[in-house]
């Protein structure tokens, strides 16, 4: 990552996130990104209810999720070279237009289920190359150090609390509109992202200088970042606790329904892994120093998939809401991993690397639902359960083990100091 340049260069190390929403172009970041955030759940909703009404089928309908995650190891790795071969505010407003489009285009009225769903996968595919472009882009506009580190807080908690209201804001429109009304409103949120990047950012130059065709080069990039020792243990240590937290996550409904909690009670499960997220962030964002997070970093990448060791006990619904507010908490762990990690990557392939990152995590959260899933056809869920947490502390430990052998758990130094971090 380049010296501090933008406006929060000079900004204390630790300032807070009031010194992230100081930087007014961060702000139209922040603004754009809860847009598109909203305008993909939405579509994952209104999607998944005008599938089912067309088809009849639960298996269609519940494939518009799947959907939703398959295809980001496509785009993460075959696409992912485009985040530094052109300037990062084109990228990130032609992919809100792609997708936009896209969602425009399920609106038209006898639309093949194929077609939709085929729609529904080129915006997963897109949306690592715009995950992966704007976290780049947030090293230009907040400068290296801790109010990168911040403004990637910030995403997250975006992220999860966009999961919540999403989901509701969903639910009441289509209590009142049809689907296709509610995927007119998901075109809207992404052009409304794609006009405030556009008039709200700086315009700045490719990070990179990648040439031929955008697969070759996307390839050779990812194969340069995974022959770094370095770096490729930051992504397992990035990728791994996702993949056997979403374990329980996965069987929540199946453990509503043994629990006979209904609805209600359901809601609450799903909701406490992402009460238990943002409340963490914004608790270490707000009260920890940056050397305070940083320390934080393995105990809590260890920490997140312990307590799904708990469903052992054949927890009520109070207590596993305890148990998933507690998994969420973990997540604070990618406050130092974020900053070792952009330290650790050559500037020029930043933009692929975090693409990669991202696709990477969301991949393998879906194979880790689906192993779940698969698991708990043949074992009971209070034996699934628990067996993810063992297996995911031990996975976990020996991938810290690796970060600690490559030097990955130093406190950057100071910019200029000329101490590697």
């Amino acid at each position: 990552m380049p010296p501090p340049s933008g406006p929060g260069a000079d900004r204390e190390p630790g300032a807070g996130y009031r010194a992230v929403f100081a930087v007014p172009e961060f702000r139209r970041v922040f603004a754009a990104h809860l847009l598109s955030t909203l305008g993909v759940v939405l579509c994952e909703i209104a999607l998944s209810v005008l599938v089912y009404r067309l088809t009849g089928s639960p298996l269609l309908s519940a494939l518009t999720f799947a959907l939703g995650l398959l295809p980001y190891v496509v785009g993460g790795t075959l696409l992912s070279a485009v985040a530094d071969r052109y300037p990062a505010r084109r990228v990130l407003v032609g992919c809100d237009l792609l997708c936009a489009g896209c969602a425009a285009a399920m609106v038209v009225p006898g639309t093949p289920v194929v077609v939709l769903l085929a729609l529904r996968c080129a915006i997963a595919a897109i949306a690592p190359v715009f995950a992966g472009t704007r976290a780049a882009t947030l090293g230009d506009v907040l400068g290296e150090g801790d109010l990168f580190v911040l403004g990637r807080s910030v995403i997250r908690i975006v992220n999860q609390s966009g999961q919540l209201a999403g989901f509701a804001a969903g639910g009441l429109l289509l209590a009142v509109v049809a689907p296709g009304a509610v995927l007119a409103v998901t075109a809207g949120t992404f052009l409304g992202s794609a006009l405030l990047l556009r008039l709200g950012t700086r315009s700045r130059p490719a990070r990179g200088a990648s040439r031929g065709a955008v697969l070759g080069a996307s390839l050779a990039g990812v194969r340069r970042l995974l022959a770094d020792r370095r770096v490729r243990a930051l992504l397992l240590l990035t990728w791994l606790p996702p993949a056997f937290v979403v374990v329980p996550e996965a069987l929540l409904v199946a453990y509503a329904d043994l629990l006979g909690a209904g609805p209600a009670g359901l809601g609450l499960l799903l909701c406490a892994m992402p009460v238990g997220a943002v409340t963490a962030e914004a608790l270490a964002g707000t009260f920890l120093g940056p050397r305070a997070r940083a320390r934080l970093t393995f105990p809590l990448g260890v920490f997140c998939v312990l307590p799904s060791l708990g469903f052992a006990a054949r927890p009520s619904l109070g207590w596993a809401v305890l148990l998933l507010v507690l998994t969420g908490t973990g997540i604070a762990y990618n406050f130092g991993v974020d900053r070792w990690f952009a330290a650790a990557v050559p500037d020029e392939l930043l933009g692929q690397a975090m693409t990669v990152m991202q696709a990477g995590r969301m991949t393998v959260m879906g194979l880790g639902m689906g192993a779940a899933g698969a698991a708990a056809e043949y074992a009971p869920l209070w034996v699934v359960m628990p067996a993810g947490g063992v297996v995911g502390a031990v996975s976990v430990l020996l991938v810290v083990s690796e970060v600690r052998r490559t030097g990955g758990d130093r406190f950057p130094a100071p910019v200029g100091a000329g101490v590697p971090a």
